[in-house]
Order: structure tokens, then sequence, then C-alpha cells
């Protein structure tokens, strides 16, 4: 491990950590001596909750576990929140209340030019930005940190939009097998000087500066990767560096002191240290939140159901909360390969059979959700309008008798075997019955459920899974990363991991992808979403809501719906 330039410093960061931390499992009051962060519900959504330019003490984070501290290997947003404090990228999420879903230049000095519709993509870099060994940041860093996603043998685990945009043809290993001199083999980035990146893509993707905006698009220092080992010192391209990493009391991050504030236009870097409690339950996040133990849980699914009983009995503490659609759709899936669903008026019955109230009613049991009846998730603008249709049995009848299933049929349904699927799966299964459709549920392990469980058609078909239950959220804030993998018959893949849970393979919604693509506008997406739903291959059912409670010491909480969480980027504390 090369020496940090604050390395002395991790014994007595340890040692503040333990003392910081040692209420997160107990249920110890709240700290009195500290003012607590007031406000109104729902403040850091289009606002700020308690603002504050003060610098200084630790901010307390909690979570469950880390899958990876690697930029190139983490696959869970909650940490790609964390990594805004180590990692900075080409353009990010801005941090502005209400806009946290658009980008903002970081590295580059603007969203990036394209002149053939997102096929090319040309970006400079800002001047100023180096690692925190001190030595500048050039083109070729960012060039190698994207490359470094290509060596899925030996970097594993994070997203890998690029392989396909950059590499479908797969010819491009990774540095670690690339034989040029300087590793930076792959043809389709192009580094004429230290300041300009240009990307050639597979096919157009105006999306594409989303995908720039996730950490695996982060700069990497060549000298210092250690392949997979990398995840135990990364280098920082912001203002914290990771100074200590330990299974029980934590990950500790210290002021870089070479990220200087002008050539950082997002990050404010508030608290000299941040600290992360990890692999805690969501119990025992909720308790430090409540004892003022923690600041901000970064996991981003919200508090227990027990915690949210409180909020309706204490007016201080619902003050505290931001309520927040998350853009994880809840979705009946029916396959078009399985019989009888490859039928289209056997799916309409189903469709229309189905009581979305009475299935709001079983996820408030046991968590939150809103209606949804749409394929197009709340925090997306321009989205078609919900009508919230209810149950229309005798709907259901005659879609029925036009299918040549008078009396009903028998199905199986595929269902994450968690409890709260379950809930869900059986208040379905007593809907169906109304009309004669007979449901069989068939709960599968939920830790491989969207891989070996549903992930592929082989899987599907095997199962003859008629109904799939399934929940789905994009990998981007945008309605093409939200619609393409669910509704285009050309994303269907027997890789695992396959998101058109439908097998849905319709030329007209393919037309209408093909015609948003080319248009580029919301509205013609919004078509897209329309046709898939007249198909009636997916029955959208509810969309899940969470409730994110800001830690009495906050400052600056802004909601970061990307992350479904606070921004930690512009977050502060009071109180040390």
């Amino acid at each position: 491990m090369r020496p940090h330039p604050h390395r002395s410093r991790a014994v007595l960061a340890l040692l503040v950590l333990v003392a910081l931390l040692a209420g997160c499992s107990g249920g110890d009051p709240a700290d009195t001596s500290v003012p607590t962060a007031g406000g109104t519900p729902d403040g850091g959504l289009d606002g700020v909750r308690s603002p504050s330019e003060a610098r200084g003490g630790t901010l307390r984070l909690v979570t469950a576990q880390v899958d990876s501290l690697d930029p190139q290997r983490s696959n869970v947003p909650a940490i790609w929140n964390l990594m805004r404090l180590y990692t900075r990228t080409l353009v990010t999420y801005s941090s502005t209340p209400g806009s946290t879903d658009q980008l903002v230049p970081d590295l580059a000095t603007d969203l990036g030019t394209t002149p053939d519709g997102g096929v090319t993509w040309r970006f400079t870099l800002r001047p100023g930005a180096v690692f925190e060994t001190g030595r500048p940041i050039t083109s070729r860093d960012v060039k190698y940190g994207i490359e470094r996603s290509f060596a899925v043998d030996v970097v594993s685990g994070g997203p890998n939009f690029v392989l396909d945009l950059l590499d479908p043809d797969s010819l491009y290993a990774g540095p670690y097998q690339d034989e040029s001199p300087d590793r930076l083999g792959l043809t389709t980035i192009a580094t004429p000087d230290d300041a300009t990146i240009e990307f050639t893509l597979s096919r157009a993707a105006p999306d594409f500066p989303f995908v720039l905006a996730l950490p695996s698009s982060s700069p990497v220092p060549v000298e210092n990767d250690t392949g997979a080992g990398y995840e135990a010192d990364p280098v920082s391209s912001g203002p914290y560096a990771i100074t200590s990493v330990d299974p029980q009391t934590g990950i500790v991050l210290d002021r870089n002191p070479a990220w200087t504030a002008d050539s950082d236009p997002v990050r404010t870097a508030l608290p000299d240290q941040v600290v992360v409690r990890t692999g805690l339950t969501g119990l025992d996040r909720d308790q430090a939140l409540l004892a003022g133990s923690a600041d901000v849980d970064l996991s981003g699914i919200g508090v227990q159901q027990a915690t949210v009983n409180r909020f309706a009995e204490d007016e201080d503490l619902a003050g505290r909360v931001d309520d927040l659609t998350t853009g994880s759709l809840r979705v009946l899936a029916l396959p078009t390969t399985v019989e009888p669903m490859m039928i289209p008026d056997c799916r309409a019955a189903v469709a229309a059979v189905v009581d979305r109230a009475d299935v709001q009613d079983a996820l408030q049991d046991l968590g939150d959700a809103v209606r949804s009846s749409v394929l197009w998730p709340r925090s997306l603008p321009g989205g078609p309008a919900d009508p919230d249709p209810a149950a229309d049995l005798d709907a259901a009848r005659q879609a029925l008798a036009a299918c040549g299933r008078p009396d009903g049929f028998a199905v199986t349904m595929a269902v994450p075997d968690v409890p709260m699927s379950v809930s869900v799966a059986e208040r379905l299964v007593a809907q169906f019955a109304q009309v004669g459709i007979v449901v069989t549920l068939a709960p599968l392990d939920a830790t491989t459920y969207y891989t070996a469980g549903i992930g592929s058609p082989t899987a599907i078909n095997g199962g003859q899974y008629g109904m799939v239950l399934a929940s789905y959220a994009a990998d981007l804030p945008t309605p093409a990363s939200f619609l393409v993998p669910l509704v285009d018959g050309r994303s269907i893949t027997e890789q695992a991991g396959n998101a058109n849970y439908a097998l849905l393979a319709d030329p007209g919604v393919d037309a209408a992808v093909d015609a948003a693509v080319g248009a580029g506008d919301v509205a013609a997406w919004a078509a897209v979403a329309d046709t898939a739903l007249a198909t009636h291959a997916l029955v959208p059912l509810a969309e899940t809501r969470v409730q994110l409670l800001a830690g009495q010491r906050l400052r600056n909480g802004v909601v970061m719906l990307p992350y479904n969480g606070y921004d930690v980027a512009t977050a502060g504390v009071v109180g040390g």
C-alpha cells in the first residue's frame, strides 16, 4: 500500500470512530447539547435542510454492506453516493435541490458535445484537478479508469454500460492484457491531448453523459492501480481520501490536502472527517439516527415501519423526514412465450382483474408504496397520465372469452421468497380467483431471483412461469434507461440479469423505441410506455416510497434523487 500524505492519522481516526459510533447499536437518548436540525416534512426534496456554511466536525454515516470501494467495481447506488467524496467524473449529479437528477460539469468544462446525435462525444477537462498524490488528472487517467471495467476477469461487479457502448464485440480485454506501451489501447476512446477526451460509441446514445457520471467512469492513475486489490486503497480525486478501512469499526475518510475548492464546482467539503459504520441492520441504522449517533443513512431504503409509526406522534421528528418515491416499480410480467400468455386477450384479462388498491394495502402493511398504472416512474417528468383504473371483472370475463378460456385457466407465478413479495402475490392470487384464473405460487430464492430465478428466457420458460412478480428500477434517471431493458425485444438476453421479464418482442414497441431514440424527446418515450402497456405484457402495480430521516446534527440536507438519500458531497454537521 502506498503511503498516504496523512496515513499517520489513521490510528487516531479509529479511536475517534469507535467513540463516535459506540451508541449506534444501543438506545442512547439523543444528544441534547446539539441543536437538532429542524424543518418541515419533505424540506430536503425541493429545498435545503438547515442551511449552513460551517466547516469542521465529523459527518457520521451508517449503511448496510459495502460491495466495493473500488469505483469500477461497485454496483450499489448508496456506495456511489459515498464515492462522491473521493471520486470525480467528467460530469456528475447536481446538488441543487429539486434538480439532483440532472447533470452538471465536474472534471469537464461542460456536459459534452456531440455533432451526430450521440454517436461521438467530446469533453474538455477543466484545469487544476489533481489526484491526492498531487499529480494532475489528465484525459488519459479518465480513459484508463474506464478501461479497467473491460477487465472483467480482474475488476468485476460494476456497471457494464461502457462495454456495450464502446466494445460491443468484446475485442478489448482491459488494460492488464493491453500490450500497448501505455496500456491505453481501447481505440474507441481518443485522448489527443491532456485536456481532451473523445468517445466513439457503437450506436447513438443521448444518455451517454449519465454513464460518465457513474463512479466507474472516474479517473485512475495507472501507476497506483493494483488490479483486484485497488479497493483497499483507491486514489482520491475528490476532497476526501480513505485513510482507514476496518470491517468492525468502519471506514474513515480525511481531507485530501491536494484538493482545491476552485477546481471543483460541486463539492463543498464542509466536514473535517467522514466516518462510515457498515454492516448495520435497518433497525440499527434507525436507532443510530434517533439517538443522534449518526447523521445520514446511506442505504437508500429509508427507515423501518416501526420508526415510521413514531412520526405521527412526534411533530419535531416528522419535520426531519423526507418522503419520496424511489423509481422502483413493482410489476407483474406476463411472459409472452408461456402458455396462455402468448395470447393478448389472456393477458388483457389478467390486467383487468388487478386491484391496485388491494396491492397497495398489502405493501402499506409491510413498507410503503403508491399505486401506479403506467410504465413510468414519478421522478421522471413528462410521462403519461396515470388513470389509476379500478379492477373490472366484467372486462376480464369478456377478455377470457375472447382468448378462448371463458372459465379461466391455470398458471404459475414466480415470486421472490420474501414476506413483502409473497404478501403481494397472495393478494393477487385471491383477485385472479374471482374470474377462474387459478395461480400457483413458486417462491424462489430471493438472493438469486433476478439471476438464476427469472434472469433469462431459459429460466422463465423452463419454469413455465406465466406470471412473474418483479421490482424494477432503472440504472440511470432517464426514460431510455427505464424503458429499453424492460420492453425492447432486442434487449432480451440469455445472460443472467435480463430485465425484459415479459420476454416482450413486439414490432410496434421496438419501432416506438427507435422513433424515441431518433426524436430525443420525452414525449416520444412516453409513447413507448403507452405502446408497451397496450400489449398487457406488463402490468404495473405500485412504486416504492421511502422515508428518509435526517440526523439531528445534519446541515445542508439535500435529497439526492438518483441515490434515494441525502447528498454527502454537500452535507455538513454541527456539534463536532
